[in-house]
C-alpha cells in the first residue's frame, strides 16, 4: 500500500474514531485519590464503573515479559519489561490497565469521552505507537519514577493509535491517565489533539472528563470549604446554630458527575486526618472510595431501548511503599490483597486471579453472649 493511500486510511480511521467517542451509549465514572500516612507512606486507589459488565482479573506480569504494541497499521512499538508488576486486566487481554511496579510506580487508565483525541498512526510513527490500552502496561512496566514518564513522553518515545482494543466494546476507548511514583508526586497524561499532554498533578485526584486543567480551575469554586463545622452566628439578637455535623462542607456538590466527583477526591484527600502507616492508609483509602461507589441504578442512560446503568464494579487500592495491591468488586466487599514481592519477578510467565467472587454472609447468631 502506498504511503498516501496509508496516511488517509489513518485519517478515515481517526475520524471515526472521533465519532465512536461521541456516541458512547453511556458515560463511564471513575475517581482516584491519593493519600500520605505519618510514616510517610503513599497509599492510591480508585474506583472503575462501566454501563456494562466485564471480566477482570488480577495479574502478576515479570521482568522481561515481551510485549508489541497495537496500531491501526499492525504491530507498533516493542519492548521489555524493566520491573515486574501487579494491576487489573479486562477480559482476555493481558494487558495492566491500572497497576503498581516493584519501585512503588502506579498508573490507572480513566474514561476521558468527548476529548480523547489519539495520533494519527503513519509509517513513521508506527514503530513507538500503541494502543490506549497497552500504555498504561508500558509506563508501569518500563519507569520507577514520574521524571522519566515525563521524560520518556516529552522525549517523544510513545505514541496512542486509535486501534480497537481486544476484549472491549468494538469502538475505540477513549482514555486519560494518572501516574504516581512512591515520593508521592503526581503526573496526568491527556491525548489533546493527537498530543501527549502532561500535568503535574497537587492533589492526587482525578476522575473523567473534561480536562484536568479545567477541573483545577473548578476547584476555585469551593475554596470556602471547610472540614470544620460553622461556630454559631447572631442575626437580629437571635442565634442560629448549626442543624449537625458537617457545617462547614455544606455546598459540597453530591451528584456522580466528573466534575462533582473531582471535587469531592480533592477535597477528602486534603481533609484526611493521616493514618500512622500504610496498611491503615489503605483502609482509609477504601472508606474515601466508598463515597463514591455507585449502586446499580442511580445513574443509567438508555440507549437502543436498553438500560445502561454504571456501577461500582471494582475499587483498588495501591501501597507504593510496601508494593502491595488491594481490591474488591461490587459483588464481594471483602478486601483481598496480593503482595508482589511474594512473587518470582523474574518468572517466565504471567500469574494470574480471577476478582469474580461472592460476599460472604457470617451468621453470628450463636456468638451472642
Amino acid at each position: 500500500m502506498s504511503k498516501s493511500r496509508v496516511g488517509s486510511m489513518s485519517i478515515i480511521v481517526s475520524f471515526v474514531c472521533l465519532v465512536l467517542f461521541a456516541t458512547q451509549p453511556v458515560a463511564k465514572s471513575c475517581t482516584g485519590i491519593q493519600l500520605q500516612t505519618e510514616d510517610k507512606a503513599f497509599v492510591s486507589g480508585r474506583t472503575l464503573e462501566f454501563g456494562i459488565t466485564f471480566d477482570s482479573s488480577v495479574i502478576v506480569v515479570p521482568r522481561n515479559y515481551e510485549f508489541i504494541g497495537q496500531t491501526t497499521l499492525g504491530p507498533g512499538k516493542k519492548w521489555k519489561a524493566k520491573y515486574a508488576s501487579v494491576g487489573v486486566m479486562v477480559e482476555d487481554n493481558a494487558i495492566i490497565m491500572d497497576g503498581i511496579n516493584e519501585k512503588g510506580l502506579s498508573v490507572g487508565s480513566f474514561y476521558f469521552p468527548g476529548f480523547a483525541k489519539y495520533s494519527v498512526t503513519t509509517p513513521e510513527n508506527q514503530a513507538i505507537s500503541m494502543s490506549s490500552s497497552d500504555i498504561t502496561q508500558w509506563i508501569v512496566s518500563q519507569f520507577a519514577t514520574i521524571a522519566e514518564v515525563r521524560a520518556a513522553i516529552e522525549n517523544n518515545e510513545v505514541a496512542i493509535s486509535p486501534v480497537l482494543t481486544p476484549g472491549w466494546p468494538p469502538e475505540v476507548q477513549p482514555f486519560h491517565f494518572i501516574v504516581y511514583d512512591n515520593s508521592g508526586k503526581s503526573l496526568v497524561v491527556e491525548p489533546l489533539d493527537g498530543k501527549l499532554k502532561l500535568y503535574d498533578n497537587p492533589t492526587g485526584a482525578f476522575a473523567n472528563s473534561p480536562t484536568f486543567d479545567w477541573h483545577m480551575i473548578n476547584l476555585r469554586n469551593y475554596i470556602a470549604l471547610d472540614p470544620n463545622n460553622i461556630p454559631p452566628i447572631s442575626i437580629f439578637g437571635k442565634t442560629f446554630t448549626q442543624l449537625g455535623q458537617g457545617s462547614g462542607m455544606l455546598g459540597l456538590p453530591g451528584d456522580f458527575t466528573p466534575p462533582s466527583r473531582f471535587v469531592r477526591a480533592a477535597v477528602f484527600s486534603a481533609t484526611a486526618i493521616p493514618e500512622k502507616n500504610a496498611e491503615d492508609g489503605i483502609k482509609q483509602v477504601f472508606h474515601i472510595l466508598n463515597n463514591f461507589d455507585i449502586p446499580v441504578g442511580v445513574a443509567r442512560e438508555v440507549h437502543e431501548g436498553v438500560i445502561h446503568s454504571d456501577y461500582t464494579m471494582l475499587t483498588v487500592a495501591r501501597d507504593a511503599k510496601n508494593l502491595k495491591y488491594y481490591f474488591h468488586t461490587y459483588d464481594d466487599q471483602s478486601i483481598r490483597m496480593i503482595d508482589l514481592m511474594k512473587f518470582d519477578l523474574a518468572a517466565k510467565s504471567i500469574k494470574k486471579i480471577n476478582t469474580k467472587s461472592t460476599q460472604p454472609i457470617i451468621d453470628v447468631t450463636d456468638k451472642l453472649k
